[in-house]
C-alpha cells in the first residue's frame, strides 16, 4: 500500500510539473513577446530621434546658409553704397573747387582793377599837380 501511495503522489507530482511546465512555456513565450515588442519600439523611437535628427540638422545648415547668404547681400548693399557716397562726395569736392577757382579769380580781377583804378588815380593827381606847378612857374 506504501507504494501504491507512493506511486499515486508520484504520479500528481508529474502531472503538476507538467502542467508547471505548460504554464512556464507560456509565461515564457509572453515574456519574449514583451521583450520583441520593447526592442522593436525601441528600434521604432532610435529611427525616429535619427531621422529627426538629420532634418534638425538639414534645417539648421539651411538656416545658416540662408543666413550667409542675407550677411552676404547686407556687406555688398554697403560697399556700393560707400562707392556711391564717395563718388558724391568726389563729385561735391570738384563742384567746390570749381567754385573757389572761380572766387579765387573774380578776387583777382577786382583786386587787379583796383589797382588799376589807385594807379590812374595817382597819376591823374600827379599830373594835375605838375600842371599847378608849371603854372605857378609861369
Amino acid at each position: 500500500m506504501k507504494k501504491v501511495i507512493l506511486s499515486g503522489a508520484l504520479l500528481i507530482a508529474m502531472s503538476a510539473s507538467i502542467t508547471s511546465c505548460k504554464e512556464v512555456k507560456e509565461n515564457a513565450e509572453a515574456a519574449g513577446n514583451a521583450v520583441e515588442n520593447a526592442a522593436d519600439a525601441t528600434g521604432d523611437a532610435v529611427n525616429d530621434a535619427v531621422d529627426a535628427t538629420g532634418e534638425a540638422m538639414g534645417d539648421a545648415a539651411d538656416a545658416a546658409g540662408d543666413a550667409v547668404d542675407s550677411a552676404t547681400d547686407a556687406a555688398s548693399d554697403a560697399v556700393e553704397a560707400t562707392g556711391d557716397a564717395l563718388e558724391n562726395a568726389g563729385d561735391k569736392a570738384g563742384e567746390m573747387v570749381d567754385v573757389a577757382v572761380d572766387a579765387t579769380k573774380d578776387a583777382a580781377n577786382d583786386v587787379k582793377e583796383g589797382a588799376e583804378k589807385l594807379a590812374k588815380d595817382a597819376a591823374d593827381e600827379t599830373k594835375d599837380a605838375a600842371d599847378k606847378l608849371k603854372n605857378k612857374m609861369n
